[in-house]
């Protein structure tokens, strides 16, 4: 690589930062404000060393273990416990703030025609593309360190220096990691649907082999980048093998990267899409076949990966019963669900685990509206007898079967391994059931996100942190011990933990007129305002 091909990466890497002054910001706050809010609160609520080993007791099963991977439940002190319960989660989000950097700054910017304005001016081939892995490697360095260095400040107990730069470092690295399969992916796919949904592909698939094999096989899991995160032992050993491991994956995806950006045309991809039919079919010229076929591989994708999750997931039920088996601690805790198995208490756990992902594609698919509408791809559709309210309501239908599809995989892939792994089976009903409760909750954030794009088109993103706000308070309030009122803000906190908890028609109910409410008024907007 010689200087020619990287000329101006500095003025390039300054104008990334200056577009993305308020969005690397906002990423980095909140992944920091997380990070060390979690240990303190950890402090509080499981101060004494009988706390955290009730805990650890608690996450002794394959369910717990294929969720966050194993730690080192032996010795259990306030920082082992933060890095087992958070650090592999909070890596796969710096994995997805990585994917999405990246492809929005090339991809996305050769796209939409502004990387051929780059390169007409004295800049080199391939700067656009280290200019981006500059800044987004940057950001992950400082990530790293003020996430390091701060779990230290807070002086608690275990949280000593070198573990609490072993997390930073940890977080920084999965960041490297997935920036480089992102400007892989940038290259191979010639666009940057195409190159965001086989990214996110890649995340999910590394997360799903480490969870089977933390579970079974732990050579499986090393097959998988995260698979490496807990074999650290934060705070425990503080092994910094997996570090040096991620930054030399990095480096060699970020070098086959550069080769193939070097070789390929613009505009182009390896991955190229086969030609299509001569001429469009009935349904393609209509406002919902277009929409359909347009987000036609991320929902294949989307669907795949659910089915692949639930499957995981059912996989590892047949063991929770030899566990808990003569475990009077865990008997106690779970005394207040007389009446039920110990799989029939696990599975609300699981559903909302897997219902929150299924929320992704729908409001994807619903969001492409708007994503068209900045593209200026939507006009031609306006400009001919399409109303405003048909074609928001081609998307709305595609997001609505979306969810209901992406949910019901995901039942159907947990009564299918749990039935084949638990002795006596497992009734469908009951399992298809305990996750179709939670739709309603999945339209109202559908209806949410229509109501931001027919009125404040420009906060679409809100969503987003209003679904990761649900993950932490559902996922998370057991162990924070949030009031009640706080799972209240969501609405997937008024449905019903089918089956451990009585079926409530009432909640669901004012949960789906809330959504229609809600849709109605975002077509509604949509139709009044202009657009972009």
């Amino acid at each position: 690589m010689d200087g020619n091909t990287v000329a101006k990466i500095g003025p390039l890497s300054r104008l990334i930062i200056r577009q993305d002054r308020i969005r690397i910001p906002i990423w980095l706050i909140g992944l920091i404000f997380f990070t060390l809010v979690v240990p303190a609160s950890f402090s509080d609520l499981y101060g004494t060393d009988e706390q955290r080993e009730g805990l650890a007791e608690t996450m002794q099963n394959p369910a717990m273990t294929a969720m966050v991977g194993p730690g080192d439940l032996d010795n259990y002190t306030l920082g082992v416990m933060t890095a087992h319960q958070m650090l592999l989660m909070t890596a796969a989000v710096v994995g997805l703030m990585s994917i999405l950097l990246v492809i929005r700054h090339t991809r996305t910017e050769e796209e939409d025609g502004r990387i051929e304005m780059i390169r007409a001016l004295p800049t080199g081939r391939l700067s656009n593309l280290n200019a981006t892995l500059v800044v987004i490697s940057g950001t992950n360095l400082v990530l790293a360190l003020i996430s390091g260095y701060g779990l230290y400040a807070l002086g608690l107990e275990s949280l000593n220096l070198e573990g609490s730069l072993l997390y930073g470092a940890i977080l920084g690295a999965t960041g490297l990691v997935f920036a480089g399969v992102a400007a892989l992916f940038a290259q191979l796919s010639e666009s940057s649907r195409g190159a965001v949904g086989l990214s996110i592909a890649v995340l999910l698939i590394t997360y799903l082999i480490r969870a089977i094999g933390d579970v079974s096989n732990q050579t499986l899991s090393m097959l998988s980048p995260l698979g490496w995160i807990p074999q650290a032992e934060v705070y425990s050993d503080n092994h910094w093998w997996p570090v040096l491991s991620m930054i030399g994956l990095a480096i060699i995806l970020y070098a086959v990267a550069n080769y193939l950006n070097a070789i390929r045309d613009l505009g182009q991809g390896f991955l190229p899409s086969k030609p299509g039919k001569k001429y469009a079919s009935r349904f393609l010229q209509t406002p919902i076949g277009l929409a359909l076929r347009l987000q036609r591989t991320g929902i294949i994708s989307w669907a795949i990966g659910m089915l692949v999750l639930g499957i995981s997931y059912g996989s590892v039920l047949g063991d929770l019963d030899s566990f808990f088996e003569g475990n009077e601690m865990m008997e106690q805790m779970l005394a207040q669900q007389e009446g039920y198995t110990i799989i029939e208490q696990f599975i609300p756990m699981l559903m909302i685990v897997m219902v929150l992902l299924a929320t992704i594609p729908p409001l994807m698919a619903i969001n492409k509206l708007y994503g068209e509408e900045k593209k200026g791809r939507i006009d031609h559709l306006l400009g001919r007898a399409v109303s405003r309210t048909r074609l928001m309501g081609s998307y709305l239908v595609i997001a609505i079967v979306n969810g209901f599809v992406m949910v019901s995989l995901t039942a159907i892939g947990l009564w299918s391994a749990g039935t084949a792994v638990v002795e006596g089976g497992m009734e469908f009903g009951s399992i298809y059931g305990a996750a179709m409760i939670y739709l309603p909750a999945v339209l109202v954030l559908i209806g949410i996100a229509v109501c931001l794009i027919g009125f404040l088109p420009r906060l679409t993103s809100i969503i987003w942190m209003y679904l990761l706000y649900s993950f932490i308070v559902l996922y998370l309030g057991g162990l924070f011990q949030f009031p009640d009122w706080i799972g209240k803000l969501t609405p997937f906190g008024y449905v019903p933990q089918i089956p451990i908890e009585q079926f409530d028609v009432l909640p669901v109910i004012v949960l789906i007129v809330l959504a229609v409410v809600l849709m109605v008024l975002g077509l509604i907007g949509y139709n009044r305002r202009d657009i972009a």
